[in-house]
């Protein structure tokens, strides 16, 4: 069964950039994990979006595991945001 998440992440206007090279940095590492179908970055007016998905469920606890380790730097939720972060898990109907 194929699962992934949405996540909307809100940077401050001045960190936009930066912030988009955080999530594509973390996207690089989800795409070399096992069972990775996809991880792209996407821009709205007011957020930076990412998105992936997995084969199963498996393989995205163990991406999830790798990514706090090999990317926790770029992760890590601290200022530069102006709000929380919005994660949506998906799974496939």
């Amino acid at each position: 069964m194929k699962t992934g998440f949405v996540a909307f992440h809100y940077p401050d206007a001045a960190h936009r950039e930066e912030f988009v090279a955080r999530v594509q940095r973390v996207a690089e590492v989800f795409r070399q994990t096992p069972g990775c179908l996809a991880a792209d970055c996407w821009l709205t007016d007011d957020a930076v979006v990412s998105t992936v998905q997995w084969d199963s469920p498996e393989a995205q606890e163990a991406a999830l595991a790798t990514v706090m380790t090999a990317a926790a730097d770029d992760i890590v939720y601290d200022d530069r945001e102006t709000r929380p972060r919005e994660i949506i898990r998906l799974v496939a109907a």
